[in-house]
């Protein structure tokens, strides 16, 4: 797919990542896929997609927040096996700033309910502006809430978690998102390869524009933000699923992501000012 010295931009850190899945699948089922690394270079990756155990076509275009979305049509029916893998993933650079940013991601979307946030949201901050605003809502959000397993379903948004005060990172970065469109500060959800995730999996963390410059956001606690790797980027867990069924029917029967850095993991101070890259 591309190749680059991954190495040298991380200044000897290396990042590695690789996500398997398996399906059963109708006759005719047309999947969009967001797995592969979005702007970070790579030493080497690869996508491969197998039905019956035959390569089958796939298409690569980008979706409107710049993500890499992979295209799949006419499966066949039966078992599909999807594998992407990156070795040698760099540093991506600064995501950029465009001015409709401060509109766009203020606004409220499917899973962040924000008209709804609004005295939550000045009761959480207080007098608190830009950063520390931010580092307040975090704190709020991973204070009130336990990270249970299991626990909630791909219906549950910013509302329904605020209720429950439980969930697993999609419900994190909900929540946190909505308090801080709610609170004035332009917020939107990424999803990441994340090195030391205990347990591994696809992640979901928020970024946070604070002045000009996006910050991550991780109420979760549960890996470093320094060596998080950007799959995708959007409003929130609609924008950045790892597979949409288009058309026909799925069932998942198998999903396992690995994601590793060497020669370790960076240490993490979670009131550091930190990009995704």
């Amino acid at each position: 797919m591309g190749e680059t010295d991954g190495m040298s931009e991380t200044g000897g850190v290396e990042r590695r990542v690789r996500a398997w899945m398996r399906a059963e699948v109708a006759e005719g089922t047309d999947l969009a896929l967001l797995v592969a690394v979005s702007a970070a270079p790579v030493e080497q990756e690869a996508l491969q997609v197998l039905a019956g155990g035959v390569p089958h076509e796939v298409s690569e275009t980008r979706d409107r927040f710049g993500s890499r979305l992979h295209l799949v049509h006419g499966l066949p029916l039966g078992e599909v096996e999807i594998l992407y893998t990156a070795d040698g993933v760099g540093q991506a650079p600064l995501p950029a700033l465009r001015e409709s940013d401060q509109v766009l991601h203020q606004r409220p979307s499917r899973y962040c309910e924000v008209d709804e946030f609004e005295r939550i949201a000045a009761e959480v901050v207080g007098e608190r502006e830009g950063a520390d605003a931010a580092a307040a809502v975090v704190e709020w959000v991973h204070d009130h809430l336990d990270y249970v397993p299991g626990s909630s379903t791909i219906s549950d948004s910013a509302r329904t978690t605020y209720l429950a005060r439980q969930g697993v990172c999609r419900d994190y970065a909900h929540l946190t998102a909505t308090l801080l469109r709610a609170a004035g500060i332009p917020a939107r959800c990424a999803s990441v390869y994340a090195p030391g995730l205990t347990p591994m999996d696809f992640h979901l963390v928020v970024e946070a524009l604070i002045g000009e410059d996006w910050q991550v956001l991780d109420a979760t606690h549960l890996a470093p933000r320094s060596s998080m790797v950007r799959i995708a980027t959007g409003q929130d867990a609609a924008d950045t699923a790892f597979m949409t069924t288009l058309a026909g029917n799925v069932t998942l029967t198998g999903l396992q992501v690995t994601a590793v850095v060497d020669p370790g993991l960076p240490q993490e101070s979670w009131t550091d000012r930190i990009p995704l890259r």
